[in-house]
């Protein structure tokens, strides 16, 4: 396939120094499983400037990081405990406490219906023994890290799913800022930027907490499972992108909203010059090598977003080819 892009919305010169913020996408997913502390340890050995953690709760409210409302993927949930699944078939994490959660092992996602990798080329499904990471255990490694090295990472934690939460009578948002609030954070040695698809969310957290935190609205393309309340067209339109910028200090769309396909090839969409021209910050995701379009390289998508469209970060499974690629030259 022929690929040609050309980069008319690049509104900084390539040749000065980039500084996207590289994202550990659930850690340095691509090498580890997700959300265990060890992809996130490895991410921080990588260089990434942010650990990113999607949170649910637990049944006694405890934040933990995973992707999904339920445990089937990523764990050995039915096996642990037969008989705790729903009508569907499924283990959700709001139904366990934290203790119980502490005896599955989780692992490389797959597929709940075959049990099949989800990527085959990854860490092998079922090797290793990695435990839940709950979002005071992060905070205290990511605290206890930057200390020794010197650095500043930060945590980005995305607060899953709250109205789902809401119908089981949880608050996420209340119980990551109880976290939060133990540790005084976000801190000049630590800092936090919060990400969420459900818009009044985020609306409550600006109203209840100023500028202390960064807020990022996650958009999608598309319904999404957990999400069918959410226009995503009406946020995506002039009059919603104005909405989000009277909440949000910035968005995260997917990486294939900010390009489009015309006669001459693949050029920059025109949301990337819409959000920025409400003050917007951009952070695309999901960077990962088995997402790419044919015949595009990780490598080359990295360099585009990073060398010429310049966005703010981005996130990726692959923190170490990231922040190498924002190293060279473009």
């Amino acid at each position: 396939m022929r690929w040609m892009v050309l980069f008319m919305a690049a509104t900084v010169s390539a040749t000065a120094l980039a500084d996207t913020r590289i994202i550990a996408h659930r850690g340095a997913s691509a090498h580890l499983p997700e959300h265990t502390m060890a992809a996130y340890l490895l991410a921080y050995g990588q260089g990434a400037d942010f650990l990113e953690p999607d949170l649910v709760l637990t049944r006694d409210g405890v934040p933990v990081a995973l992707h999904d409302r339920t445990l089937d993927a990523t764990s050995d949930v039915a096996q642990v405990f037969p008989g705790r699944a729903r009508d569907d078939g499924l283990h959700y994490a709001i139904d366990f406490t934290l203790a119980e959660l502490e005896r599955l092992n989780f692992g490389e996602r797959v597929e709940p219906e075959t049990g099949q990798a989800r990527y085959p080329d990854r860490w092998p499904v079922g090797q290793g023994r990695f435990g839940i990471v709950t979002l005071e255990a992060l905070v205290e490694t990511t605290r206890s890290l930057n200390r020794s090295t010197g650095r500043r990472v930060g945590l980005y934690p995305e607060l899953k799913f709250p109205s789902f939460h809401r119908d089981h009578g949880q608050d996420i948002a209340a119980a990551v800022v109880a976290v939060l609030d133990r540790h005084a954070l976000p801190s000049d040695d630590l800092p936090v930027w919060i990400q969420c698809f459900e818009p009044e969310t985020l609306r409550d957290l600006r109203d209840a907490h100023g500028d202390r935190f960064t807020l990022i609205q996650l958009l999608a393309e598309r319904e999404w499972a957990g999400y069918e309340d959410v226009d995503w067209d009406a946020m995506w339109a002039a009059d919603g992108l104005d909405a989000v910028a009277a909440y949000a200090d910035g968005v995260g769309p997917p990486l294939a909203r900010l390009l489009e396909r015309t006669d001459d090839g693949v050029v920059p969409s025109v949301h990337l010059q819409a959000a920025r021209e409400r003050g917007l910050v951009v952070h695309p995701f999901t960077f990962r090598r088995e997402s790419m379009p044919e015949g595009v390289t990780l490598e080359a998508m990295l360099g585009l977003f990073i060398h010429e469209l310049r966005v703010e970060a981005l996130f990726t499974d692959h923190p170490g080819v990231a922040v190498a690629v924002r190293a060279q030259a473009p």
